[in-house]
C-alpha cells in the first residue's frame, strides 16, 4: 500500500514539474519571439527620422512582452497534463490578464500623440504661446482617452467573469460608457474630470503659463487629470484640484503672450535727480540681454512727508528673465545712486529747539568759560 501511495506521488510531482517545465520553455519562447520581432523594428526605425514610428515601438515594448508571454501559455495550455477543469479555469485566468495587457498596450499608445507634438511645438523657446496651448489641450485629452480606455477594459473583464457577467453588460448596456463618465462626475471626488474638460476647450490656463494661485507666485507644471502642479517660485509643489480654475478667480500672467513687464520700486530723499536717475535706468537696461527692447520708464508714482516713490518700469521675455531682470535693475541703482549721488538716498531730519539748539549749548558753553576762575 506504501509502495502505491509513494508512487503516486512521485508521479503526480512528476507531473507537476513537466507542467511547469512546458510553461516555462512556453514562455521562454515567446520572450525570444518579442526580442526578434522588437529588435526587427528598432532596427526599421533607427533607419527613419519619423517621430510617431519610433513613439509606438518605445510605449508599445512593455505591455507586448507581457502579451507575448500571455499568449505563449495559452499556446501551451491544450499540451498541459492538468484535469479539464483545471485548464478552463487558467485559461479563463490567462484571457482576463491578456485583456489588461491590451488595455495597457492601448492606454500607452496613447502617449504616442504627446510625443509627436512635443516634437512639432516647441515649448522651451521664448514665444512659445501658440506651443502651450497645444501641449496642454492635447495632454488633457490624451488622459481623457486613457481614462476612457481603462473603463471599457474594467468592463471587458468585468463581462469575462461569469459571476459578475451581468455588472459588465449593465455598465455597457444600461448606462453607458457616457452615462458612467457623467455619473462619476457627479461626485465630488471626480467632479474635476469634466473641470479637465473644460479647462481643455477653454484653456485658463497653459503649461508653463506662469500664475498666482492662493497667495504663491509659480509656473503650471503638470496638468493632471483631476489635479493642477504649480511649481512655486523657491521650487515647492502646490498641488490644486482642477476644479479650483474653473470656479475662483486667479491670476495669470502669461494668458495672451509670454511677454511680461516687471517693476522696481525705489524710496529716495526728495534732492533726488529724476531724469538722473531716469537716464541711468536707460543705459542699464540697453546694456543688458534680459529686457526685451520695447518697454521702459521711470515716474515718481508716490510721495511721503520724508520720501519719493520712484517706479522703474522694463519689459522681459518671459516671467524668468523679468525677475533677474528687476533684481539687477535695483542692485544697479542703488549702486548707482549710492556713487553718484549719496545725499538723495532716504534720510530722517530732525530739528533741535529749545534749550537744545546749537545757540543756546553755545551760549550756555560761554558762560561755563567766563565762570572759570
Amino acid at each position: 500500500m506504501n509502495t502505491l501511495i509513494t508512487g503516486s506521488i512521485s508521479t503526480t510531482v512528476e507531473a507537476v514539474l513537466i507542467n511547469i517545465l512546458a510553461a516555462a520553455i512556453a514562455a521562454g519562447l515567446a520572450m525570444v519571439a518579442y526580442i526578434i520581432v522588437f529588435t526587427a523594428l528598432d532596427r526599421l526605425t533607427k533607419r527613419t527620422s519619423g517621430i510617431v514610428d519610433n513613439s509606438l515601438v518605445r510605449h508599445a515594448k512593455k505591455p507586448a512582452r507581457t502579451i507575448f508571454i500571455i499568449l505563449g501559455l495559452l499556446l501551451a495550455l491544450p499540451s498541459l497534463t492538468i484535469a479539464d477543469d483545471i485548464k478552463v479555469s487558467i485559461e479563463r485566468l490567462l484571457s482576463l490578464a491578456l485583456t489588461a495587457a491590451v488595455g495597457w498596450l492601448a492606454v500607452n499608445l496613447t502617449k504616442v500623440i504627446n510625443d509627436v507634438v512635443a516634437a512639432r511645438y516647441n515649448i522651451g523657446v521664448a514665444d512659445n504661446l501658440t506651443a502651450r496651448e497645444v501641449h496642454t489641450r492635447v495632454r488633457l485629452l490624451q488622459r481623457i482617452l486613457a481614462a476612457i480606455v481603462i473603463v471599457i477594459t474594467l468592463c471587458l473583464i468585468l463581462m469575462a467573469i461569469p459571476g459578475i457577467r451581468q455588472i459588465g453588460v449593465t455598465l455597457f448596456a444600461s448606462a453607458g460608457i457616457a452615462g458612467i463618465v457623467g455619473g462619476l462626475a457627479a461626485r465630488p471626488a471626480l467632479s474635476n474630470l469634466i473641470a479637465g474638460v473644460q479647462l481643455a476647450l477653454t484653456q485658463p490656463i497653459r503649461i508653463e503659463d506662469v500664475v498666482i494661485v492662493e497667495g504663491e507666485w509659480g509656473w503650471i507644471e503638470e496638468i493632471r487629470m483631476t489635479f493642477v502642479v504649480v511649481r512655486v517660485w523657491d521650487l515647492r509643489r502646490l498641488i490644486v484640484p482642477l476644479s479650483y480654475f474653473i470656479e475662483t478667480p486667479f491670476q495669470n500672467w502669461t494668458r495672451k503672450t509670454a511677454d511680461i513687464l516687471g517693476t522696481v520700486f525705489l524710496y529716495t530723499d526728495y534732492t533726488v535727480p529724476v531724469q538722473c536717475v531716469r537716464d541711468e535706468l536707460h543705459q542699464i537696461l540697453k546694456n543688458s540681454e534680459l529686457w526685451d527692447g520695447e518697454v521702459w520708464g521711470l515716474q515718481v508714482t508716490n510721495t511721503t512727508e520724508h520720501t519719493l516713490e520712484l517706479r522703474a518700469l522694463m519689459g522681459a521675455r518671459n516671467s524668468g528673465d523679468a525677475w533677474t531682470l528687476r533684481c539687477d535693475v535695483r542692485e544697479k541703482l542703488i549702486d548707482f545712486m549710492q556713487r553718484e549721488y549719496p545725499e538723495a538716498l532716504p534720510r530722517l531730519r530732525g530739528e533741535l529747539t529749545g534749550n537744545e539748539s546749537p545757540l543756546s549749548l553755545r551760549r550756555d558753553e560761554n558762560r561755563a568759560t567766563t565762570a572759570t576762575p
